[in-house]
């Protein structure tokens, strides 16, 4: 079988995968693959912002890695935390510069940066409500410019293995109704994993529909090293609706600007938990203190209010989040808006060192797919668009080091044909995994579901590994929910006794 040779093969374009093609060798040939369309992604829904020190008359370097450590209860890898506070300002600096994004600005020019939960000082840079989509439209219009970049788009990675310091790659390519056309096969000494969070694994999520951790497993049964996959961050403010699985988040930038929590009797509770830093607090925190009132009261019912705001304030600076709930009903310049907590983030993922490589050479993570250690066991909010930033543009350093570009273009490799496989996956194992995993770890570990949602995932691991299935865009999501729910419980049950 022949398999047509990239220097680079790029899985995923959110920001971490165009970010690092724009940053490659322009003689480099990228072959780039996107599981849907390109702004089909968790960084095109990063409503927030980007953290960086951009005003240094009234914020520093030191005080925005003090508050990403306490927010990561110090599980942080202080070394990539100093890389990036330390690189990232450049690299927001050049999306504004060398790329166009529209970040919002005061009358005297000067970035209108906001405030978040967990940071001390204004330090988030932001185009509204809609900084993600802003950053990935922006950037991806730059890329398709590229005359070294290939990108196909509605492609799904099926199957990587490695031989000989080269990567052998089978993609499946979808037409837009998501129906199989063909398989392509593809070789690289170097791989990008970009492929983003895992939300998908949970009943809830803020998560787009792609998110199914593909990266992970593929790596996983690659060798490489996976670390802290039970990190997961639960945000504490989506939309309460249960009538879908993608959960609407309203972003953490909303109590950045005043918002108040409020529990089902319209009372104000996080003083009572949080007398400092109140709505204000880290993401984990204020997603415990909900549980907990939850508790006292006996209600999931909960409210998030900025309506004692001026209205005008509220549409300018949050036009897409009171677009979103006007159309569910509530006019948050009028009333509260429901909200609960629900799987938003992932601080684990593939181990990398500062320089996004894992333990198998040539095989680099970034993004959320990827851990860095930058987040320990909690994400400081709109710390992830800037970790995505800046160590994948570490990664296009480091391949740009060490390119080996010949004239090769294809490489023979002996891979199983994909129709060898005639099994379908059996149906309803995907909801079945998420279900198990919103019993077994939701905020908080529940230990008796963990052990008998381990017992069943692991029966279903052991029976995707056997293989024979017929090789399908299902298949691969299904056997990576599976993978990545059997390391989550896995560690989750491992550290019972942690503290």
């Amino acid at each position: 079988m022949k398999f047509k040779k990239y220097d680079v093969i790029i899985v995923g374009t959110g920001i971490s995968g165009i970010y690092t093609a724009l940053n490659l060798d322009e003689e480099a040939n990228v072959l780039m693959l996107s599981k849907k369309e390109l702004t089909l992604c968790n960084s095109a829904l990063a409503q927030g912002g980007v953290a960086a020190v951009m005003d240094k008359d009234n914020d520093n370097q030191e005080l925005h890695i003090r508050d990403t450590l306490i927010a990561g209860q110090y599980k942080n890898n202080l070394d990539n935390v100093k890389i990036l506070v330390e690189q990232g300002p450049n690299d927001v600096k050049r999306l504004a510069d060398v790329y166009g994004v529209d970040f919002d600005r005061n009358a005297d020019g000067s970035l209108a940066l906001t405030l978040e939960g967990g940071h001390s000082r204004r330090r988030i840079a932001h185009h509204k409500d809609t900084t993600g989509f802003e950053i990935e439209t922006n950037l991806i219009e730059q890329v398709q410019k590229l005359k070294n970049v290939s990108v196909i788009n509605h492609s799904v990675l099926c199957r990587l293995e490695r031989r000989d310091g080269m990567f052998f790659a089978d993609i499946i390519v979808n037409d837009e109704n998501d129906r199989e056309l063909r398989h392509e096969y593809y070789c690289s000494k170097n791989v990008v994993l970009a492929t983003g969070g895992i939300g998908r694994v949970y009943d809830y999520t803020t998560n787009s529909a792609i998110a199914t951790g593909d990266g992970i497993q593929l790596a996983y049964n690659l060798g490489a090293k996976i670390a802290n996959l039970s990190y997961v961050q639960f945000h504490p403010t989506a939309f309460a609706d249960r009538k879908n699985q993608e959960c609407f988040l309203i972003s953490e930038a909303v109590r950045g600007e005043g918002a108040y929590l409020l529990n089902c009797n319209k009372e104000r509770f996080m003083p009572n938990y949080e007398p400092e830093r109140k709505e204000l607090a880290p993401r984990d925190v204020v997603s415990s203190c909900i549980m907990q009132e939850e508790k006292k009261t006996g209600s999931n019912e909960f409210w998030l209010d900025i309506s004692y705001k001026d209205p005008e304030f509220v549409k300018n600076r949050f036009p897409m989040i009171y677009k979103n709930v006007l159309e569910k009903g509530y006019d948050m310049t009028k009333e509260p808006i429901p909200i609960y907590p629900c799987q938003h983030y992932l601080m684990g993922g593939i181990n990398v060192d500062g320089k996004g490589a894992t333990n198998i050479e040539g095989l680099y993570a970034a993004g959320e797919c990827s851990h860095t250690g930058v987040h320990g066991k909690n994400r400081l909010a709109s710390n992830s668009l800037l970790e995505a930033l800046v160590f994948s543009r570490l990664i296009a350093e480091d391949i740009n080091s060490r390119l080996d570009k010949n004239s090769t273009s294809e490489i023979e490799y002996d891979m199983p044909e994909p129709d060898k496989f005639t099994e379908e996956v059996p149906k309803g194992i995907a909801a079945e995994v998420r279900h198990i995993m919103q019993s077994a770890y939701f905020v908080f570990p529940n230990y008796p579901e963990a052990e008998k949602g381990l017992k069943r995932i692991t029966e279903l691991k052991n029976m995707l590994d056997k293989g024979g299935f017929k090789i399908t865009s299902e298949f691969v999501e299904t056997k990576s929910l599976v993978t990545v729910a059997y390391i989550i419980l896995t560690e989750v049950l491992e550290r019972k006794d942690e503290k």
